[in-house]
């Protein structure tokens, strides 16, 4: 199995109040819809599920016969990521991590990113950040300087790299990283950036819920 998707789903949706990655939407579980585009994607080989101790039934309840394994997530979320990526099989040769509360991602997201990662070693999908974005002091009290919104991109996942590159960074990783290219980033490798979707929203609040339920429903 040469391109594997680490879906990571253990998060404990403080926002939400509740663990979001199991919440209905047409009347599926959420983290079911997000399986299911891996699922769907020709390009993916396998899935592996990565949640918290207290999902694991839940999770396997999830039917795919992409799905590799379902293994406990960590403390932070780079814990998390570095028990799925144990848990690749030693033919893996390009790995897509994506949150699991991104349920609208699509095949043509996800194959764009496997296809720049096999030609660059790194890719993350994102979008270029509509609004003007200002930079402020600690206490927020302050504009210290407005951004070039021209060079400014909102990440997304999947993020995508070869299994070397990523297995090589999460060996060398020191210090909290808030997403998986700033692993690769830290160990000094090129990430190039890949057009997402405006759609491709993690939900993380109520609101998002009914957006996202709209959206997957149109499809």
């Amino acid at each position: 199995m040469k391109v594997i998707a680490i879906i990571v789903a253990g998060g404990r949706g403080k926002r939400m109040g509740r663990d979001k990655q199991f919440l209905p939407i047409a009347g599926r579980p959420m983290l079911s819809w997000t399986v299911d585009a891996f699922a769907k994607a020709k390009i993916v080989d396998g899935i592996i599920l990565v949640v918290a101790r207290h999902n694991l039934a839940k999770a396997r309840k999830i039917r795919s016969k992409k799905i590799l394994a379902v293994v406990e997530s960590g403390q932070e979320r780079q814990d998390s990521v570095q028990n799925g990526l144990k848990a690749l099989p030693a033919s893996a040769e390009i790995v897509l991590i994506h949150d699991g509360a991104r349920p609208a991602v699509s095949e043509a997201i996800i194959s764009a990113s496997v296809k720049a990662a096999q030609r660059h070693g790194s890719a993350v999908v994102g979008v270029p950040v509509k609004d003007t974005v200002k930079r402020v002091t600690g206490d927020g009290q302050r504009i210290k300087e407005t951004l070039n919104r021209q060079e400014l991109w909102a990440a997304q996942t999947p993020q995508t790299f070869q299994a070397s590159t990523i297995l090589n960074a999460y060996a060398k990783i020191k210090g909290l990283c808030t997403d998986d290219s700033m692993v690769v980033e830290l160990a000094g490798l090129p990430v190039v950036m890949v057009m997402g979707s405006y759609q491709n929203i993690k939900v993380t609040t109520p609101e998002d819920l009914d957006y996202i339920a709209k959206v997957l429903k149109r499809r």
